[in-house]
């Protein structure tokens, strides 16, 4: 790890609050009333009525969604026996995966002992606390003993992930993998490279899902588990065989699938022809496999490959399991998470897999082909639908396995979930994946710019872009460093300096003075546009084919970037004008506004306009628009102006896209609730909340973007222009880094195809 990446990595964790947790009230607490509520003298309520029955601490308590992230430091993933306090970083990054993926509190607990009874002592004392116990980064075999002890004293589910998270997954790729071969589980060798509690538990796992006791070999450091080795605990000594063998390389013949589990590098090319015909080779060790995918591949190209890295096709990452296994678990208040929930999860992941992706899903994965295939076994992890399948299927194997305490409607459980897939944690998520690749040519006009240098960085991370900077790379060389960034100017990114690159910049004067001077910019203010408006210099760049989308302003005024745009960019055939939508991520939901910016006062037939481009883009986020034109209006309540004209415009819109999910004229409050809708209107257009509402005029927008935004805290997506033949975004004043990062993702997936 070079510097400037430590250096970033303790700036993450430092600013701008220590740490990536925090805690948040769920009540109001402003007055006096509120307080003897939710402390003295009302608490003793809900304190009486769970002391008479402690079933009602799911009801007056957070204990049902609380989970505690516990370990004592001993095997900490790539770092060893750190210690319990240096694993809190890690433990802290655990809690946000629940709280991001599955909606799930979690409270990280460093234990600071090695003693293995006094673990168990202080994790057990901790029941009251919690709906369930994920414990981490524990090493074997200590691990064993505290798992076994913690489920037979503790009522409610632990669960060691490094075990049976990463078992859960590995058993969802090969069942996928010998679907694709035609082959049953019951019919294949196994021989694994390490013996440790993750391969133990793939195994384990993997038997009870009808692999052949005796058709498993393990290895590890030592050679192979055979049945003359001493000192085995009896999860291991199972699988003891009696054989001669003792190295890897004389029990990989004929064996159909590898699973390394163990170091880097364990698994040699020339071992390769070793395996049978159309092996699985599962090379998990991380950061460094057992054998790169691409020597793999290229020895042996019959061959399924799976690793645990990001960076190749079917990565077997924990995070695709842990947090919908607990959701499920906590929801039907499991007291364990037994082998058929494991099973349940597994085959959920590895049924997801199988299924052809819907409209939503294709729409945010755009450009990657997930359909299933030897590079497409298992889920991606941001696969929005994971929460919906894993979850119901663990609840209700919980629920018919006996451990559960409370029964649920699957099917509405099912429903609720899928909800969730609008959250901050699902919306963009899936537009980077779908970016990831691109290799798309982005220019950004504040080159210089603090907030836009770290999302180039991010966006390079994410393997989104290739930047174009404008830029001077005397004023880059001096930031990158003080901002421990480390990406390489010309190497990495492409600088467009204003100071240096006149040959460039000469070709774009020449190119804009063809349209200016029809533009109302005066001949001798040509030059000077193109050199010191960096906002005319990416809009040129763009428009001349020498980058794909850009993103402009930021540091001054919005509608005079606005303005150099339109000069330079011309409008999509058929659009009339240019308008601006704008995101909210808020708890409930993604929420769409539109015309934020640009439009003041738009005409019925722009409205519909409007409305049907701003339902493109909401689909590019995998949503299906469900669309309210809003006014003071009810359904023609009223007959003033404004509301004639969205009532006009609700008209042309079912005229001109009949399929469209849209209504309108109605309130706000009528829009985001089904109940209020139904008593106002029989027949509304749409069910559920809307989740893009289009405004009378940009005030109305406007105002209600920044009100939201501000009361709520919630992430804005944009201001995006639609209405454009090509992608280019202005950013305002108040834009973060992060919402750069939205919005080069956003632009990356409007550019033409390649």
């Amino acid at each position: 790890m070079d510097e400037a990446l430590r250096r970033a990595a303790l700036d993450y964790h430092r600013y701008p609050k220590p740490g990536k947790l925090t805690i948040e009230a769920t009540k109001r607490m402003v007055n006096q009333r509120d307080l003897a509520l939710a402390y003295s003298p009302g608490v003793a309520v809900p304190c009486m009525e769970i002391a008479a029955d402690p079933s009602k601490a799911l009801d007056y308590t957070a204990r049902g969604n609380l989970v505690a992230v516990i370990s004592n430091g001993t095997a900490v993933l790539g770092l060893g026996a750190i210690g319990a306090l240096a694993s809190k970083p890690v433990m802290e990054g655990k809690a946000v995966l629940f709280k991001k993926f599955a909606d799930i509190d979690v409270f990280d607990i460093e234990v600071d002992t090695t003693d293995p009874e006094k673990f168990i002592e202080a994790v057990a004392l901790l029941e009251p606390t919690f709906g369930g116990i994920n414990l981490e980064d524990i090493k074997a075999p200590e691990c064993f003993a505290i798992e076994a002890a913690l489920k037979a004293r503790m009522k409610i589910p632990v669960f060691h992930d490094d075990q049976h998270g990463t078992a859960i997954v590995v058993a969802a790729a090969v069942r996928n993998a010998l679907v694709l071969q035609g082959r049953e589980l019951s019919e294949v060798r196994l021989v694994t490279s390490g013996a440790g509690a993750a391969a133990l538990a793939c195994v384990d796992l993997l038997v009870s899902m009808g692999l052949q006791i005796e058709n498993v070999t393990l290895t590890d450091k030592d050679g192979v588990i055979h049945s003359g080795r001493e000192g085995m605990l009896p999860n291991m000594a199972r699988y003891a065989r009696q054989t001669d063998a003792r190295t890897l390389p004389e029990v990989l013949p004929g064996a159909q699938v590898f699973l390394g589990l163990s170091a880097p590098g364990v698994l040699k090319p020339e071992w390769l022809p070793l395996l049978a015909d159309s092996p699985l080779i599962f090379a998990l060790a991380n950061p460094e496999p057992e054998i790169r995918p691409e020597i793999a591949r290229e020895i042996r190209p019959d061959a399924i490959i799976a690793t645990g890295r990001s960076d190749y096709p079917n990565q077997v990452n924990n995070v695709l399991c842990f947090p919908f296994i607990f959701r499920g678990a906590l929801d039907v208040g499991a007291t364990q998470i037994n082998e058929a929930m494991k099973v349940a999860a597994a085959e959920a992941i590895a049924a997801l897999a199988r299924v052809p992706a819907d409209d939503s899903v294709a729409q945010a994965y755009a450009g990657r082909r997930l359909a299933f295939s030897p590079e497409y076994i298992i889920p991606t992890p941001f696969d929005p639908r994971l929460i919906g399948e894993i979850a119901p299927a663990v609840a209700r194997a919980a629920m018919e396995s006996g451990v559960a305490t409370r029964e649920l409607d699957l099917d509405e459980y099912k429903r609720t979930l899928s909800n969730l897939n609008t959250r901050s944690a699902q919306l963009m998520l899936p537009m980077f994946q779908a970016a990831r690749g691109a290799g798309r040519r982005v220019a950004y006009g504040e080159g210089e710019d603090d907030r836009v240098l770290r999302a180039v960085q991010d966006a390079l991370g994410e393997g989104m872009v290739r930047p174009t900077l404008i830029a001077r790379r005397r004023i880059l060389e001096q930031k990158l460093p003080e901002l421990g960034l480390q990406f390489k100017l010309d190497q990495d990114v492409d600088v467009i300096d204003p100071e240096t690159d006149h040959e460039i910049l000469g070709a774009l004067v020449e190119a804009y003075r063809a349209i200016a001077a029809r533009k109302g910019v005066p001949a001798a203010e040509v030059l000077r546009h193109v050199y010191r408006r960096p906002t005319v210099t990416a809009a040129m760049l763009l428009r001349t084919g020498r980058v794909d989308a850009a993103l402009v302003g930021g540091n001054s005024e919005y509608w005079g970037q606005i303005e150099h745009v339109l000069r330079i960019i011309d409008r999509s055939p058929g659009s009339s004008r240019v308008y601006a939508l704008s995101g909210l991520i808020l708890d409930a939901g993604a929420l769409f506004l539109t015309d934020t910016h640009m439009v003041p006062d738009p005409t019925p037939e722009q409205l519909a306009e409007l409305t049907v481009l701003a339902a493109d883009a909401v689909r590019g986020f995998g949503l299906d628009p469900r669309v309210a034109l809003l006014s003071h209006s009810n359904f023609g309540s009223s007959h003033s102006p404004s509301a004639r004209k969205m009532r006009a415009a609700a008209k042309l819109v079912h005229k001109v896209a009949p399929e469209l999910l849209v209504d309108g004229e109605m309130h706000a409050d009528a829009a985001l609730s089904q109940a209020l809708r139904d008593k106002l209107v029989p027949d509304a257009r749409f069910e559920g909340a809307a989740n893009l509402l289009v405004m009378p005029n940009l005030d109305a927008a406007n105002i209600t973007l920044t009100a939201l935004s501000a009361s709520s805290s919630s992430p804005t997506i944009g201001p995006m222009l639609l209405g454009l033949s090509q992608p280019i975004h202005v950013l305002t004043p108040s834009v973060t880094a992060r919402g750069i990062l939205n919005l080069t993702s956003i632009a990356v997936n409007a550019c033409a195809p390649a």
